[in-house]
């Protein structure tokens, strides 16, 4: 087995999917994460590991990329996680662990998915009200009817650890007796600690889709840092909302965990919605399965200032 790490999130209850390359392989591959080391997904499917599964077809794994992987049905990403966790489970001999597993320390995350655009969702009522009072304004009435989310910029997507790049922009002098625009970097640049949702399918142009079947276009999840200027966004919002301001860099975490992974934080709603949301929004499932319980921290680290 692998050497164990007690810190590591990588345990059997996750089997999160991503892609590595490595100093020796700089091909992208498909791999999945336990314990300390990187599992080798395409050669585990060379191999005959996952021609079992009826319906799993050929060249899944031998993607640069999971799209091939997510676009299955639900029931065979299951099962392919029900074979991973009965593989780590074992006792592997040193010639599974020679051709499947890579320490991490030697791998290097890539992109996961070909994303051909990114929607950035605007729905916390906490921080509704804090962004609105730190722009001089009030929650919008629709914030609580609809979901609010606007179109991000794709190409700011990174994984993490890459290098963020801090942003130039106008924004309005406020030490400058006429408070004129200058263009400069930004002196405000903020985080905001998210969960990304990547779809497994995309849904047909001019469909509705009801909350009920929303499971089936989720492939996963992943932690998300919407890197903001907030000096730039400040004076661009208005009247089309942001765009420099928010267009800087979206990281994510390179491991994408799956529906089946969080389906133990699965639970009931604590706060009623006021208003009620509208039939296609609302949900229909069984009460202890409304929502997930997940909590989410974030740490600074900084050269400067003491931990």
């Amino acid at each position: 087995m692998p050497s164990s790490s007690a810190r590591s999130p990588f345990t059997l209850e996750n089997i999160p999917f991503g892609v590595i390359t490595t100093l020796k392989n700089p091909s992208p591959k498909c791999a999945t994460a336990f314990e300390d080391s990187a599992v080798d997904l395409s050669r585990l499917e060379y191999d005959g590991f996952f021609a079992p599964i009826p319906g799993f077809p050929k060249n899944v794994f031998s993607q640069p990329n999971l799209n091939k992987f997510a676009l299955l049905p639900r029931e065979i990403h299951a099962e392919v996680r029900k074979r991973l966790i009965g593989f780590l489970s074992t006792d592997l001999s040193q010639d599974d662990l020679e051709k499947y597993f890579i320490p991490l320390v030697e791998v290097e995350n890539q992109w996961p998915m070909a994303t051909a655009n990114f929607s950035d969702f605007y729905c916390s009522l906490e921080h509704a009200e804090n962004c609105s009072e730190l722009f001089g304004m009030k929650v919008s009435p629709n914030w609580y009817s609809i979901p609010t989310v606007y179109n991000g910029r794709t190409s700011s997507l990174k994984v993490s650890k890459d290098p963020i790049r801090r942003p130039w922009g106008v924004i309005q002098e406020e030490t400058s007796p006429g408070r004129n625009p200058v263009m400069c970097p930004t002196r405000k640049l903020d985080f905001e600690l998210e969960m990304g949702i990547f779809l497994s399918k995309p849904l047909p142009a001019g469909q509705i889709l009801d909350i009920r079947h929303a499971k089936e276009y989720i492939f996963g999840f992943v932690i998300l840092n919407d890197w903001s200027a907030r000096d730039i966004q400040t004076f661009e919002m208005a009247p089309l909302g942001p765009f420099h301001g928010k267009g800087c860099g979206t990281t994510i975490s390179p491991w994408i965990v799956t529906l089946e992974a969080l389906e133990v934080t699965e639970c009931s709603r604590t706060i009623p919605q006021s208003p009620p949301p509208l039939s296609h929004l609302a949900w229909k499932g069984p009460e202890e399965r409304a929502t997930f319980n997940i909590e989410l921290t974030a740490k600074i680290l900084s050269a400067i200032l003491p931990l």
